[in-house]
């Protein structure tokens, strides 16, 4: 973004404010965010990473997703932190960094569980809350337009073939020398998808004054000259 357009944002006013991008896994959402993020100045707000934190946790304290009890003891003790990492967020979870292991297609499955459950939701909604109250952030998600921050002025909803999404992230594993077979990775992206679109709480879904934005044949920088320009229209 030129130092013109940077002006011409802080000038009408967009920097005190919270811009949010949802959309499926995979569809590019972190990386639109991370970048626009840097341009305006904001903080990034990865809210995936919470909820795959959460999970991580389930997992490690053997906790059984469908007893409340286990999961409330849980959500008591838990301690999240979050700071800017090289790439992605870099994620502490109960003074242990969790930011790898969360990343897995696997962890993506149960941050999909653990955010359909009520508690959970409550207790990260509240912590997201919290965090935009201070403005200038963008928060990337499942429900930041729908939910979260339902009166943000400014809301994207990024998609992209489910297909495309796959080679993404197959991509994205190979780069850091794991293995990634593409068939089964876009089935995990089909059932997470389904999961997440048919949950009873706050599914998956672009909010009414939403921008949809379909991916698939763009790139990252583009897709965020698109969305700074909609801001510069605003």
């Amino acid at each position: 973004m030129s130092n013109a357009e940077c002006a011409l944002l802080t000038t009408q006013g967009f920097i005190m404010t919270i811009i949010t991008i949802d959309g499926p896994s995979g569809g590019g959402k972190s990386t639109v965010s991370r970048i626009l993020a840097q341009q305006l100045g904001y903080t990034y707000l990865d809210t995936g990473a919470m909820y795959r934190a959460v999970g991580w946790q389930a997992q490690a304290d053997n906790v059984d997703l469908t007893n409340e009890e286990e999961v409330k003891t849980m959500l008591a003790t838990i301690q999240l932190e979050m700071t800017p990492g090289d790439d992605d967020a870099k994620v502490i979870v109960n003074g242990q960094d969790v930011s790898s292991a969360i990343r897995s297609a696997e962890m993506g499955m149960v941050a999909s569980r653990v955010s359909a459950l009520p508690q959970v939701r409550q207790k990260l909604t509240e912590l997201q809350r919290q965090i935009g109250a201070k403005g200038r952030i963008v928060a990337e998600g499942r429900d930041m337009g729908t939910v979260v921050f339902s009166n943000a002025p400014h809301k994207f909803f990024l998609d992209a073939s489910a297909h495309e999404r796959a080679k993404r992230r197959t991509l994205q594993l190979q780069e850091k020398g794991e293995k990634a077979d593409e068939r089964e990775i876009l089935a995990q992206i089909e059932q997470r998808d389904h999961a997440d679109a048919s949950r009873d709480i706050a599914p998956l879904k672009a909010a009414s004054d939403a921008i949809t934005i379909d991916s698939s044949q763009i790139s990252a920088e583009n897709v965020v000259k698109f969305i700074v320009d909609q801001l510069a229209k605003k």
